[in-house]
């Protein structure tokens, strides 16, 4: 017998019928003796529904009560998955975020999650329940609720797993697994059995969509094994789990791309310390995240042009905010642009091989893609390019690594 905890998507909670097929899968797995957590999202659609509907009642959102209300679509779908499971003859139990105190920090839209208290999941799982918990919402300490994001029930539901020392967190989404690249920009991916924490935080930040990254970052602090898979078939997904000496045998894992990335430019930067770090106090204090960050040196001597990137959905904030810094700092003008995309090489196995990069940028070149910016670790290379290359450079890098085969 073994505690798991179940996470269901949109998708697979999109109607009532698809909800029945859950709480069968869910029975099913009751029935051998496991112990169950199911954490669910909305409905497919319903956030989206919600916030339209802000935004038709104001022009200036406030972010608190945005969430008192996204918060809903959760409640709504952890309520009627546990009203099935009782009229299939199994008890349920649901619960809110701030009922089992999921507790956050005060970041409405994209709150972190500090603490969970697992006592009364606990007390109904002694009492053979199975119990719901509502996704991507929790309470900070004032009371408030919150929600975390995009993506937000992954994070949930790994917490929980985490909480609870659970056998297994299973993240049932409408694909099944991780995949070498997006199966509907390149036919030839191929599903990856097993990927480190390590690999999967780098894809998740890169724009692999399968796993929210603040989901797998609890999964590897806390060691909890995750299995991704689909709530529409019985397969094997993937598993998430710690690295392991097989996995350096691939180069590469897979390519990711993001064409939710935007690029700000501060021309003619005084080049002189403390400058970098007046830029980037500004953007942080707006909770504005950045990603790749490139500064070059002008050729007129004294100068310096700061480039970096951010999500779309901060784009106008962050551009407001450096046009702000650049008069602040006498720096020459502010460059924006949008139409841009991020394509990323993950793998483990770039620890221990060279030649990646080199790889990488004759394969765009040949394909006459521009590379604008260019960021690297231990086990990624990211380029910047113009989005309308972004589907031919993921298939041209995923046939010049032969993702294709299996290598481990």
């Amino acid at each position: 017998m073994a505690l798991i905890v179940q996470k269901y998507g949109g998708t697979s909670v999109a109607d009532l019928e698809r909800m029945r097929n859950v709480a069968r899968r869910v029975i099913a797995y009751k029935k051998k003796g496991h112990r169950l957590v199911i954490v669910v999202s909305a409905m497919a659609g319903e956030s989206d529904r919600l916030i339209n509907l802000a935004h038709q009642a104001s022009e200036q959102i406030n972010e608190r009560e945005l969430d008192v209300m996204l918060a809903t679509g959760e409640q709504v779908t952890s309520a009627l998955l546990s009203l099935i499971l009782h009229g299939m003859g199994h008890p349920a139990k649901s619960y809110l975020g701030h009922q089992i105190k999921i507790n956050t920090d005060s970041i409405f839209g994209k709150a972190r999650i500090t603490a969970v208290e697992g006592s009364k999941i606990l007390r109904d799982l002694d009492e053979e329940k199975i119990v719901v918990v509502a996704g991507f919402q929790g309470e900070t300490a004032e009371g408030d609720i919150t929600t975390l994001g995009r993506g937000g029930s992954d994070t949930t539901a790994v917490a929980i797993a985490a909480a609870l020392k659970a056998d297994l967190c299973e993240i049932y989404t409408d694909v099944d697994g991780v995949y070498t690249t997006d199966p509907n920009v390149c036919e030839q991916a191929r599903k990856i059995p097993r990927v480190s924490y390590d690999e999967m935080l780098e894809l998740a930040s890169l724009g692999a969509k399968v796993l929210q990254i603040r989901s797998v970052e609890f999964a590897k602090k806390y060691g909890v094994v995750v299995h991704v898979r689909s709530s529409f078939n019985e397969r094997e997904g993937t598993i998430v789990c710690e690295e392991d000496t097989d996995m350096e045998e691939a180069l590469v894992t897979g390519v990711a791309y993001d064409k939710n990335q935007a690029r700000i430019e501060i021309t003619k930067v005084p080049d002189r310390p403390g400058i970098a770090a007046a830029v980037f106090d500004g953007i942080s204090r707006e909770n504005i995240a950045v990603d790749m960050i490139i500064q070059t040196s002008s050729l007129e001597g004294g100068f310096a042009n700061i480039a970096f990137t951010v999500a779309k959905t901060d784009f106008p904030k962050a551009l407001a905010v450096s046009k702000k810094i650049a008069k602040d700092i006498e720096a020459k003008e502010v460059i924006a642009e949008e139409d841009i995309a991020m394509v990323s090489m993950v793998g483990v196995g770039m620890r221990s091989h060279s030649g990646v990069a080199s790889k990488m940028f004759g394969t765009l070149a040949r394909e006459g893609i521009n590379i604008k910016m260019i960021s690297t670790s231990e086990i990624k290379i990211s380029c910047v390019i113009d989005a309308k290359y972004t589907e031919l450079a993921v298939r041209s890098l995923h046939d010049a690594f032969v993702l294709h085969k299996e290598h481990r």
